[in-house]
């Protein structure tokens, strides 16, 4: 891919992605195949006045290594380091950018037994911290082609080809080929009228139904609203979470879904796939779960926490979407999510909350957003989708019709 075009790539990420601040420090999360990326990242990030820009790196292989070798005792330890690394994040705020581009199999071969109660015993730790940063900062998921990767979503191709075409369709999705600024800023103000009509209707349940099998009602919260696009951090900082998005969401009420949902995706879930599935509600919490592949993967998942058995978002994406309508499989949450509708399981997001900056942690929980060490999302959307809100007055409004919007 031509270097001038990753730098307005790049300099998107910074600028309308976390939207870096004269002085603020930018910390980067990348896998070790992308140092040039990196490099050319920190550089726009640094031009738009960071303080410094750190990274961690991270590689599946030795994650790996780790799940297989290490401990249990040694893999659940928080050491005083990592402590004081969380400590810094909640004084100094930092934007945090996330690059994504790795293997969706690269965890396959890991002892998930192992990483899921690591994961268990880190969160209680890490827990206070996460919620006393909660919507004070910026930050952006974005993705990088991987070889990996690339191989992955073509096959056929030799590596590099891959890598190219990978390339085109991350930057044709994330609207970055052409004029990306001012792509992402008539996107955003699309997005935005969308929600502004959603919150009009007062809607209290949304009815999914889909030839599939899909059969789910669930409920939402009265205090609510639906989101999408650019958001503003609790310091009044505007910042597009995902690159890219084509997401309207919201966050239901915690324990009141009731029905059966089917996946159109696969899910990629730490690292390894779980493919054609389903899952089944009953008094608001996942009663049963069925995957063809992965199954023992996906009922760990939902067993994380209490939380991991409830809903925490209920995404609308056209099916025409610009990811669906590439005709390419992603192998990768970020994109397929952003094909066709999807739902949560796990964390809710408090910041749908309507003057969220008013409630503690405890008056979201008593509210109904739900709580968990999780936030999974699973591609839900199809042609024959059908999407019915039911007002609070009883009203019925077609939301979905065909798998598109029909507002």
């Amino acid at each position: 891919m031509k270097s001038k075009i990753l730098r307005e790539y790049a300099k998107l990420i910074a600028q309308k992605g976390v939207n870096v601040q004269p002085g603020q420090e930018v910390w980067i999360t990348a896998s070790l195949d992308q140092p040039k990326f990196v490099e050319v990242l920190a550089k726009e990030c640094y031009q738009l006045g960071a303080k410094k820009v750190v990274v961690d790196w991270t590689h599946d292989k030795l994650s790996v290594l780790d799940s297989k070798f290490m401990s249990q005792e040694a893999m659940n330890e928080t050491a005083d380091w990592e402590v004081a690394k969380m400590k810094y994040q909640c004084d100094v705020l930092p934007a945090r950018i996330y690059l994504d581009s790795d293997d969706p199999d690269g965890m396959k071969d890991a002892r998930q037994d192992k990483i899921a109660a690591q994961r268990i015993a880190k969160y209680a730790i890490r827990k206070p911290y996460i919620e006393a940063m909660d919507n004070k900062y910026q930050w952006c998921i974005a993705a990088v082609a991987g070889k990996e990767w690339a191989k992955k979503v073509f096959p056929n191709e030799r590596v590099s080809a891959a890598v190219e075409k990978l390339w085109e369709a991350i930057l044709y999705t994330s609207r970055a080929l052409t004029t990306p600024i001012e792509n992402w800023n008539a996107h955003n103000k699309n997005l935005h009228e969308k929600c502004d009509i959603l919150n009009s209707l007062n809607l209290k349940y949304l009815h999914y139904k889909s030839d599939n099998g899909t059969d789910l009602k669930v409920e939402l919260l009265e205090q609510a609203n639906f989101l999408a696009g650019s958001e503003k951090s609790l310091q009044g900082i505007e910042f597009n979470p995902n690159i890219p998005s084509e997401e309207v969401f919201t966050t239901p009420k915690a324990g009141a879904a009731e029905g059966i949902v089917y996946s159109t995706k696969p899910l990629s879930y730490q690292g390894a796939l779980i493919e054609n599935f389903y899952v089944k509600f009953k008094d608001g919490k996942v009663c049963e779960v069925f995957a063809e592949k992965n199954q023992d993967l996906l009922s760990q998942m939902i067993n994380m926490d209490d939380g991991a058995k409830m809903l925490g978002e209920c995404a609308l994406v056209p099916f025409d979407s610009p990811i669906n309508n590439s005709g390419i499989l992603f192998y990768n949450t970020l994109f397929d999510e952003n094909a066709s509708c999807h739902l949560a399981l796990g964390r809710g997001f408090s910041n749908c909350i309507k003057d969220f900056d008013k409630y503690s942690q405890q008056e979201f929980d008593d509210m109904g957003v739900n709580t968990s060490m999780i936030h999974v999302d699973f591609m839900i959307g199809s042609k024959s989708l059908d999407i019915v809100g039911i007002t609070k007055d009883g009203a019925k409004v077609q939301i979905f019709k065909n798998g598109n919007w029909a507002i």
